[in-house]
């Protein structure tokens, strides 16, 4: 499928608690794949190219979370406008920084610095030979679980939140 065909793919908002949970599944079982990719590309002791891979990865996985969420910022465009209002109370409220917004390297990068211990401890512990690297592969992959269940879980309260009633306009 074309990226033409998928940015005119209409996928919304899980309708109910069963939806939103089998979403979450489905992109918990992606954050699981991609983070242990980005575990092994860890163990490899060339400096940097972990980073890289976490950052190329999160990149790309976060939008991904957001769509099958159907929180990407084109999605939530299409929104009535008072469930896209729902939506922004429900972001500001959550503090969910990465929801249905555009997800840029930077952004990442300043994401990344929230697990910044665990991914500097990853990056001294590369060098030891042989534990060390399963140590800096399992920092990395626990990094970026933590890091993605966080976005799955506002995703969730977004999308949970968009279950209510929508708001009455008292005129």
């Amino acid at each position: 499928m074309s990226r033409a065909q998928k940015a005119d793919e209409w996928v919304t908002v899980p309708s109910g608690e069963a939806d939103i949970e089998a979403v979450a599944r489905r992109c918990r079982r992606l954050v699981n794949q991609r983070a242990l990719f980005a575990a092994g590309v860890a163990m490899v002791p060339v400096p940097g190219l972990d980073w890289l891979t976490d950052v190329g990865i999160l990149v790309k996985l976060l939008p991904a979370i957001n769509a099958e969420f159907g929180l990407t910022p084109e999605q939530v465009e299409r929104l009535a406008p008072d469930r896209r209002l729902a939506v922004f109370k429900a972001v500001s409220a959550g503090g969910g920084m990465l929801v249905g917004r555009v997800v840029t390297r930077e952004v990442v990068l300043a994401l990344l610095r929230i697990v910044g211990v665990r991914l500097t401890a990853q990056q001294a512990a590369k060098y030891v030979p042989i534990a060390g690297q399963a140590v800096s592969a399992a920092l990395t992959f626990s990094a970026l679980k933590l890091v993605c269940e966080q976005h799955i879980r506002q995703c969730m309260a977004v999308a949970r939140q968009l279950q209510l009633p929508a708001p009455t306009t008292v005129v």
